[in-house]
């Protein structure tokens, strides 16, 4: 534990490499150690959380990328932890990072991790939670999470960010009313993308409709149109963010029962997880199966 002592003093120092290794080892740790180290759970600061999902083609990936390079104009220290899909068969991901946001991978002011889904239906894996903490822990003020757009299932994301936002291009506005009852109605945010495309202002308008009579007395989501290519519309997506983290209002919803009972079930299943693959490399004959009742 010393060493990881030293890590996270390194860490919070802005150690690159040092932050580096304690993802790393956080990720496959026991949740008792991880969740052991001094001030994990009570930060002094919480980094504001903004999930990016949205269905596969949507130009996610640029987009986050396109708002990093504003963003961090702006002063702000930016985590990126972008979710892979994990395979069925190897449990193991692309993991394309470098690929994805290669322009901003040696920025200081930029930390990118990928993530595997290891499996989870969510959209997001069990290790999620605690690499996100620690990216609290260590001072940055504003961590995106992109999510592999795996549609209705994708909604771990609601239970992880602060504030999810679901990117959608023109082509998609003739099934919006078919996500409405998954993807959509997780949205604080919309984000028409690809909005030099024909349909675009109708898309917005559509689903700015769609709320209307529906949200009890709630502010409707937001919806921008972006052109994350050209770098266009982002301005007022970058406002919408600043205000966010200046104004620390998710502080509390963090700490909402809700969330926590949500931390808690990952908690609990990765270490059954972890508990049952260590039993399973005991099973070789038809016999053992005895040994598992």
């Amino acid at each position: 534990m010393t060493d990881k002592k030293r890590l996270l003093a390194e860490a919070k120092s802005g150690g690159v490499s040092s932050f580096a290794k304690l993802l790393s080892w956080a990720e496959a740790a026991p949740a008792k150690e991880v969740y052991g180290l001094e001030g994990f759970i009570n930060p002094p600061q919480m980094a504001f959380r903004f999930g990016v999902t949205g269905p596969p083609g949507a130009g996610k990936s640029t987009l986050v990328s396109s708002l990093i390079g504003k963003l961090k104009s702006q002063g702000l220290r930016i985590g990126v932890l972008a979710v892979d899909p994990s395979s069925p068969f190897t449990g193991g991901a692309i993991l394309g990072d470098r690929i994805r946001y290669q322009e901003h991978f040696l920025d200081d002011q930029v930390f990118i991790r990928s993530l595997g889904t290891r499996g989870s239906l969510g959209g997001l894996s069990a290790s999620a939670h605690r690499l996100l903490r620690l990216f609290d822990l260590c001072g940055f003020d504003l961590v995106i999470v992109e999510t592999v757009g795996v549609g209705q299932t994708e909604l771990d994301i609601l239970h992880v960010a602060d504030q999810v936002a679901v990117v959608l291009v023109p082509e998609s506005g003739d099934s919006i009313q078919a996500m409405k009852a998954g993807l959509m109605e997780v949205a604080d945010v919309f984000l028409v993308n690809k909005s030099d495309r024909p349909g675009a202002q109708a898309m917005a308008n559509d689903i700015r409709s769609s709320f209307v009579g529906e949200l009890d007395g709630q502010d409707p989501p937001e919806v921008y149109l972006t052109q994350a290519q050209k770098g266009e519309g982002l301005d007022p997506v970058v406002e919408h963010l600043l205000d966010q983290v200046q104004s620390k209002a998710f502080v509390s919803k963090r700490n909402s029962p809700e969330r926590l009972k949500h931390e808690g079930r990952m908690i609990l299943r990765s270490q059954f997880d972890r508990e049952l693959e260590e039993r399973m490399l005991h099973l070789k004959t038809p016999s053992d199966l005895k040994n598992l009742i």
